[in-house]
C-alpha cells in the first residue's frame, strides 16, 4: 500500500544507527522480539557495509532474514564516515569538487539498489551543510544535479528518495523541501523524510501540522524526541515533544512506511532504549492515534 491511501495503525521501526554496538542480526533479532516491525537500515561499515566485496550477496543475507523476522526496512544513508574516514558526513551532495560530489552520488544510487534488493520502503538522503564560500544559488544548483542521476535511479528500481531536512544543512526545512522539488520539477520518486524532532527544533509549525501539510509528499518518518532550538535527538520523555498528537497525525494521513526511532548517538545504551522506546510509542499511540 502506498503512503497517503489508507488510514491505519503506525508501523514502528529502529535505527541501526542507535544499535552499532550490536551485530546486524543480532540488532535484528532484537527488535523482532521487541514487537518492532521493521528496521531503518543505515549503510555502514558495521551494518551491511555499502562498499565491501559482494555487496549483493550480502544484501541478499540480510533481505531472508528480515524475511524469516517478519521485519521490513527503510534504508538510511546517514553514517558519519562511510566515504571519508577523516570527514563526519563528507563528501556531500555540495561539495566543491565534482568527483567527490559524484561519490555521494554513487554511495546514494548503491543505497537505491539495496533497497530494492531488500524491497525496502525507501531511501533516505540529506543535502549536507553548505561548504565555506558557496552562494546559495551555487549549492541548490549543485544539490539538483548530483540528485538527478539519484532519481532516475530511483525511478527505475520503483524505491522512492526521501531527502531529510537537516538543521544547519542546505535543506534545513519543509519550505526547503519544497524548493528543491519545485527546481527539479516535482519528480516523483522524490519524497520526504520528516524527522518529528527537527520539526520540534525549528519548524514554525508544531510537529503535527508539520505532518499534515507534509502528507502528500511523506515517504519516510524518524522520530526521537527534542528541545526548541536544540538540535539534539533524545530519548522519549527527555525533550517538549507531546507525541499522542503526533502519533494521531501521522495515523490520520494513511502514511504506511516505518516510523523510525532516531537515537544515533545512544549505542552504548541500545537494547534497552529500543525496549523503553517500543513501550512509550505503544503507551502515546493508545491515548491518541488507533491502537498497535
Amino acid at each position: 500500500m502506498s503512503p497517503g491511501t489508507n488510514p491505519g495503525r503506525l508501523r514502528l521501526g529502529y535505527g541501526t544507527n542507535g544499535l552499532t554496538d550490536l551485530r546486524l542480526d543480532d540488532a535484528l533479532n532484537l527488535l523482532a522480539d521487541l514487537g518492532y516491525d521493521g528496521v531503518g537500515l543505515t549503510l555502514d561499515h558495521m551494518h551491511l557495509d555499502p562498499l565491501a566485496p559482494d555487496l549483493a550477496a550480502r544484501t541478499s543475507r540480510v533481505a531472508r532474514r528480515l524475511g524469516e523476522l517478519g521485519l521490513t526496512a527503510t534504508v538510511e544513508t546517514g553514517a558519519r564516515y562511510v566515504l571519508d574516514p577523516r570527514r563526519k558526513h563528507g563528501p556531500s551532495l555540495l561539495d566543491p569538487d565534482p568527483e567527490a560530489r559524484a561519490a555521494r552520488t554513487r554511495l546514494l544510487i548503491t543505497a537505491v539498489a539495496v533497497a530494492a534488493d531488500l524491497g525496502a520502503h525507501a531511501v533516505h538522503c540529506f543535502s549536507g551543510t553548505t561548504p565555506p564560500g558557496t552562494g546559495d544559488e551555487t549549492a541548490w544548483k549543485r544539490l539538483e544535479e548530483a540528485l538527478l542521476p539519484v532519481l532516475d535511479a530511483a525511478a527505475f528500481a520503483g524505491v522512492p528518495l526521501a531527502i531529510e531536512p537537516e538543521p544547519g544543512h542546505l535543506l534545513a526545512t519543509l519550505a526547503d523541501f519544497h524548493h528543491l522539488r519545485t527546481c527539479l520539477g516535482n519528480p516523483s520518486p522524490l519524497g520526504l523524510t520528516l524527522d518529528i524532532g527537527h520539526c520540534q527544533c525549528l519548524e514554525p509549525q508544531p510537529p503535527a501540522e508539520c505532518i499534515r501539510a507534509a502528507a502528500p509528499w511523506l515517504r519516510h518518518v524518524q522520530i526521537e524526541d527534542m528541545r526548541r532550538g536544540v538540535h539534539e535527538h533524545l530519548p522519549f520523555g527527555d525533550g517538549e515533544i507531546d507525541f499522542p498528537p503526533v502519533l494521531d497525525a501521522l495515523a490520520s494521513t494513511g502514511y504506511r512506511g516505518l516510523t523510525v526511532v532516531e537515537l544515533p548517538r545512544h549505542s552504548h545504551a541500545g537494547p534497552e532504549l529500543a525496549r523503553a522506546s517500543i513501550e512509550f510509542l505503544r503507551a502515546a499511540t493508545s491515548k491518541g492515534a488507533p491502537a498497535q
